[in-house]
């Protein structure tokens, strides 16, 4: 019995640009702020964000744990969506052995296309993840022509 299979493409460097992303994530901001040879942790940081696109609308999911949804502030400005926030410090810092999450302001903007229907925008929060749904307009949206006969 013969079994379909599908040939995948390889790419020896998509291992190498995913170390590189993830290297660049680990050290970004690795020695701002440095006071007494330790890390200040209340400087900016960047929240982690997905984007994608489908043919009804762009939806982005930025992951913001212990982050109160309402302290999230979401604007669209001349087809700049800008988010901005701020995780507060939970801890005592006398008490602190290792820190490695980042605590207070964020902000994160992401240029977008007129295609957008800025009064359908909706946003969701749940287990962390914030989730911008920014339908497309109907002109934006792609149609199908149908050849005369």
């Amino acid at each position: 019995m013969a079994t379909a299979t599908s040939m995948v493409r390889y790419s020896p460097f998509r291992e190498l640009d995913q170390l590189q992303s993830e290297m660049n994530r680990l050290f970004s901001g690795w020695t701002r702020g440095w006071a007494d040879g330790e890390p200040d942790n209340t400087t900016l940081w960047a929240p982690l964000v997905d984007i994608y696109e489908s043919e009804e609308a762009i939806v982005l999911k930025a992951e913001l744990p212990g982050v109160d949804p309402q302290s999230v502030d979401i604007r669209l400005e001349s087809n700049l969506l800008t988010l901005k926030g701020e995780r507060p410090f939970d801890g005592e810092k006398e008490q602190i052995v290792r820190m490695e999450r980042p605590y207070g302001s964020f902000s994160r903007s992401f240029a977008l296309s007129s295609v957008v229907d800025e009064n359908k925008i909706t946003a969701k929060f749940n287990n962390g993840v914030l989730t911008v749904t920014l339908p497309k307009k109907e002109q934006a949206k792609p149609k199908r022509i149908q050849i005369a006969a």
